[in-house]
């Protein structure tokens, strides 16, 4: 019976001391072997590993791209204007065994510390090389990329390659925003003014010019008109000297006719002269007749 059942706790302390040098390597992670602290064995593709039991242990590290949001840092562009930067980071570990070295015990947690302060610095060095209209802009863009790069080196150290970088948002302070609220009002309310002012210079300058065409277009019209004027009427002088040289007793008597007609009109018409008056000859002599 105790043979039994030392064979039996034999065999179970096998079966242990197997499976305990037995682990597996899941297709999302790598592992690290250690003895004693040391790098033994690198295990970067998945399926079933073996190590030394009780003197071994493995560590194992996320092999997928990992997310890192960073805490709301404040910057300070070209033109003193403070802003409040939320940026995250996109990174992978790309070599297990410069992570180990680089991170030590402390894992991921670790690296993220370092990843966030080399992600402020790149921050506030690209972000502090230009204008606050520039980050609040579609120009960022571009400045996230190069964020990106300067991360990129310096991460490389650490085994790990930044993927992404991102500005999530980036505002002003709170305790900032209404006395820049005010200088942004006053500076478009100085732009409005300078507009209106060019304006009305312009406007001044459109009526002088309309006024002195008007005042040359009425001059030339009054000079033109006062040219055929005259004109009509030396030609009326002429026919009527014409006429009159012609046969000067038809042409008084047209004359008194016109006179006649337009004196007397089809209303009641009272004209006072003396009866002698050469105005009614040519009556006289129509009652003569």
């Amino acid at each position: 019976m105790s043979f039994l059942r030392i064979s039996g706790i034999a065999v179970l302390v096998i079966l242990t001391i197997a499976y305990s040098s037995i682990f597996v390597v899941d297709e999302r992670q790598k592992a690290l072997v250690l003895q004693f602290g040391q790098i033994k064995a690198v295990k970067e593709n998945p399926g079933l590993a073996f190590k030394i039991p009780l003197i071994q242990e493995v560590v194992r590290y996320d092999d997928r791209i990992l997310s890192l949001d960073t805490q709301p840092l404040e910057v300070t562009p070209l033109d003193d204007r403070r802003l409040v930067v939320d940026a995250f980071m996109r990174y992978r570990i790309t070599d297990v065994v410069q992570f180990r070295q680089a991170v030590g015990t402390g894992g991921t947690a670790s690296a993220e510390k370092r990843l966030e302060r080399i992600l402020n610095a790149a921050l506030r060095e690209v972000l502090g090389s230009v204008g606050s209209n520039d980050v609040l802009s579609d120009g960022r863009v571009s400045l996230m990329e190069q964020i990106r790069d300067d991360a990129i080196s310096e991460a490389l150290s650490l085994g790990i390659a930044i993927v992404d970088v991102r500005i999530k948002r980036a505002d002003l302070p709170t305790q900032n925003l209404a006395a820049t609220f005010q200088r942004m009002q006053a500076e478009r309310e100085r732009m409005a003014a300078d507009e209106r002012a060019r304006g009305r210079e312009a406007a001044q300058k459109v009526r002088a010019v309309a006024d002195r065409t008007a005042v040359t277009l009425v001059s030339e019209a009054k000079r033109d008109s006062e040219i055929i004027r005259g004109e009509a009427d030396a030609q009326t002088t002429n026919i009527f000297a014409e006429a009159f040289g012609r046969d000067p007793e038809f042409y008084a008597f047209i004359r008194s006719l016109n006179a006649y007609e337009r004196s007397m009109t089809e209303t009641n018409t009272t004209i006072v002269m003396s009866p002698d008056s050469e105005f009614f000859d040519y009556m006289k002599e129509s009652a003569i007749e």
